[in-house]
């Protein structure tokens, strides 16, 4: 199949452009390559990809409409996956407009872009971040979202809002994809693996939130990667649910899936984990939570299972071991 992805040089956008690729997909990668992380870790995962046949890429912002038009107009894309955002919790704080910018206008670019193709299926990278305050846990698709805590958990929750509008009006099968805390090989240096680990490394004392008592529903990269492809082939149907779980929309073909392993972790014991895959101890400051941060993320996992048969397994002892051996290899190349 051709798929057009956007976000292609971004952590999880570049894992599954190889993904598709070794699978025998043609791939089209957009991304703007902007400076909210050093570019220069963009740069060395588009060069790996630009070197696998089959792989092109189009150099473009989300509200560049006429290029973006252009460039998925002449792909002609059976399946379209958006990943393309702006990351991030506390960088809301200093800077919003760019999540409105690339979260809400840039997504509804693209919906407009895609609502007159014959298009077999839409996938529109989400966040746990959309359950926001709710207290109950672990959080099910079906929950509201009505409570989010952050300007990046705000405009996510408006993408997909959007998101299903355009479903019900133009028919286009749309499935928001939730991700917790997704962490691997090629990560984001703003993110609390890879700054530990730098931390670690080089001897400085690493920052912990909220004392320590936090916990997350951590996904390694290549079990999203596997929920991804297994939900491709399966668009939405307006009230054709699964299950009683099932988030299907009654009046749009459009779904809500959560993707984790549903077994959360304090972050304590993500700090062991990294210290044993490192093999030395940190230097621990202890500090209060952070606005905009939740105390802890638990997803019910019983969807994607219902609909793939799949749920992420990896360990987090497995998975920090494979980042620390990347992260060790970049750095002595």
């Amino acid at each position: 199949m051709k798929i057009f992805v956007t976000g292609a040089a971004g952590f999880i956008g570049f894992h599954l452009c190889q993904r598709l690729l070794a699978d025998g997909h043609t791939v089209a990668g957009l991304d703007g390559l902007t400076a909210y992380y050093d570019p220069a870790l963009k740069l060395a995962r588009l060069g790996i990809l630009n070197g696998i046949p089959g792989f092109s890429f189009i150099h473009a912002m989300l509200d560049a409409a006429e290029t973006l038009k252009r460039s998925v107009s002449d792909f002609a894309p059976d399946i379209v996956v958006h990943l393309a955002a702006q990351p991030g919790v506390r960088y809301g704080m200093e800077n919003p407009q760019s999540y409105v910018d690339a979260n809400i206008s840039g997504t509804f670019n693209l919906l407009e872009i895609v609502r007159g193709l014959p298009l077999k299926h839409l996938l529109i990278g989400s966040t746990s971040a959309v359950y926001g305050g709710n207290t109950r846990q672990p959080f099910a698709e079906t929950d509201r979202t009505d409570f989010p805590i952050s300007i990046y958990a705000s405009t996510k929750k408006a993408a997909e809002a959007i998101s299903h509008s355009h479903a019900h009006l133009y028919g286009v099968p749309t499935t928001c994809l939730r991700f917790f805390t997704v962490y691997g090989p090629w990560g984001r240096p703003d993110m609390a693996l890879f700054k530990f680990v730098e931390a670690i490394e080089s001897g400085r004392p690493i920052d912990i939130y909220g004392n320590g008592e936090m916990e997350r529903d951590f996904t390694y990269v290549d079990d999203l990667l596997e929920a991804v492809c297994r939900l491709m082939p399966l668009p939405p149907k307006s009230g054709e649910a699964v299950s009683t779980r099932d988030s299907v929309s009654a009046v749009a073909p459009w779904r809500a899936v959560n993707i984790a392993g549903g077994k959360p972790a304090k972050l304590l014991d993500f700090v062991s984990a990294i210290e044993l895959a490192l093999g030395k101890r940190a230097a621990r400051l202890m500090l209060p939570g952070q606005p905009g941060d939740v105390r802890g993320t638990e997803a019910d996992t019983r969807l994607l299972r219902d609909l793939t048969g799949f749920v992420p397994q990896t360990t987090l002892e497995e998975g920090v071991k494979a980042f620390v051996t990347w992260h060790r290899q970049r750095r002595s190349a």
